[in-house]
């Protein structure tokens, strides 16, 4: 009966499951780090970059700087902080971003119980609304909203690109959040009710601590979409004070070989949010692990 039952165990197995089985821990765990290495290369090479000379980067690659270690120099990124405009594309870059990743999270948050766990007429209908809206691409709404933007006196602001970009987040963020809201214990909700908590209360002190893995990964996702959003920055952003990576496009279009501004300004772009991912990181990793399982 014991060797059917680990044939039956064996059968059931996927086959990325054999060959992990088959090829060991250590093999594994090398060739996972090899690929790791790999895919870094290229974050790497732009950090060297940003860190040489632009005569030394017109003549040869980054990987020369392993034989010639005095090609670092920290010139490229004086010249980035002595760059007004890239330092206000920065900033202005946050402007947008962290609005429209707090109102997303907390937005999608309220409405994500409401639909989760309070009763209103036309619920589900109105949440297949939402999962509809998911499927909407910003394309579509692109020449729209800029009528409209036109219209209110929205176009080319700062608030016109957060509000764009709320909108088009919050389908994603209702859908996720109800999810996982809903996956919460009724028990646990109707105790807490007996007790004398209001819906307000309820929220605050259960839902969102039980919710914390789901809404750390909404809002990693929301960041990492804002920042790093080109289209809607060159469309709705103003032209004068654009987001870092319309300003970086603008730099390569003007002026084209100025790699002491645009290597270490690329490269600081790329590594805020990154550093934003490395701080919620388990949070993340609990979300995504959580939304699988369930």
């Amino acid at each position: 009966m014991t060797a059917v039952a680990d044939g039956a165990v064996r059968a059931r197995q996927s086959l990325a499951a054999r060959i992990a089985a088959r090829t060991g821990g250590g093999v594994l765990r090398v060739f996972l780090i090899l690929v790791g290495l790999f895919w870094l290369m290229p974050t790497v090479g732009l950090l060297i970059s940003s860190l040489r000379d632009p005569a030394d980067v017109a003549e040869s690659g980054w990987w020369e700087v392993f034989v010639k270690p005095a090609q670092l120099t920290w010139s490229g990124y004086g010249n980035l902080l002595g760059n007004a405009k890239i330092m206000d594309s920065l900033w202005t870059t946050a402007l947008i971003t962290v609005p429209a990743t707090v109102l997303v999270v907390v937005i999608g948050s309220l409405a994500g119980y409401a639909f989760a766990w309070m009763d209103f007429p036309g619920r589900d209908v109105w949440f297949m609304v939402v999962v509809g809206l998911l499927v909407v691409p910003v394309q579509v709404a692109l020449i729209p909203v800029a009528k409209l933007f036109g219209a209110v006196g929205l176009f080319e602001t700062t608030a016109g690109v957060v509000l764009f970009h709320t909108a088009f987040g919050l389908p994603f963020a209702v859908f996720l959040l109800r999810n996982f809201f809903a996956e919460i214990p009724r028990e646990l909700l109707e105790a807490a009710r007996l007790d004398g908590a209001s819906e307000l209360r309820l929220f605050t002190r259960v839902v969102l601590p039980l919710g914390g893995p789901a809404i750390a990964s909404l809002g990693i996702f929301q960041f990492l979409w804002v920042w790093n959003d080109l289209l809607i920055a060159l469309i709705f952003a103003d032209s004068g004070n654009p987001p870092i990576t319309v300003a970086l496009q603008q730099e390569v279009r003007q002026f084209g070989n100025n790699i002491d501004v645009l290597a270490p300004g690329a490269f600081i772009s790329m590594i805020i949010p990154l550093a934003v991912f490395f701080a919620f990181q388990r949070q993340f990793v609990s979300g995504v692990m959580a939304g699988a399982v369930k």
